[in-house]
């Protein structure tokens, strides 16, 4: 089982940017597909972006294709989400995710390991 922890989350205005990590340990990070998952108050939590083992192949929700950017680093067990032109809907609740998802990238239930979550809060 993998443990995860995010950073990096806070307060920016609209148009701006923000990165956050995730920080993993535990044996089979380097072979699980990775994601991050949002949510907002009041609403179900939702698929944001994933990345599998390799890093060779990344997935993004229609709401922050070409803004957000999602990337791994095995060697040193962390993964990222760059958060560029953020706007105010962007905030929520963002949690890492890590497992043997297959293609079902973008189901929650998938995923076996989960961080706590870091906030993101975006001023308009």
């Amino acid at each position: 089982q993998v443990q995860l922890a995010e950073s990096g989350g806070g307060l920016v205005q609209a148009g701006g940017s923000l990165r956050l990590s995730c920080a993993a340990s535990g044996r089979p990070f380097g072979s699980y597909t990775m994601g991050w998952f949002r949510q907002a108050p009041g609403k179900e939590r939702e698929f944001v972006a994933a990345v599998t083992w390799s890093g060779s192949r990344s997935y993004y929700a229609d709401s922050v294709k070409g803004r957000f950017t999602i990337s791994r680093d095995n060697a040193k067990s962390t993964f990222y989400l760059q958060m560029n032109s953020l706007k105010p809907e962007d905030t929520a609740v963002y949690h890492c995710a890590g497992g043997y998802v297959f293609s079902r990238y973008i189901t929650a239930s998938a995923y076996g390991s989960w961080g706590q979550g870091t906030q993101v809060n975006v001023s308009s």
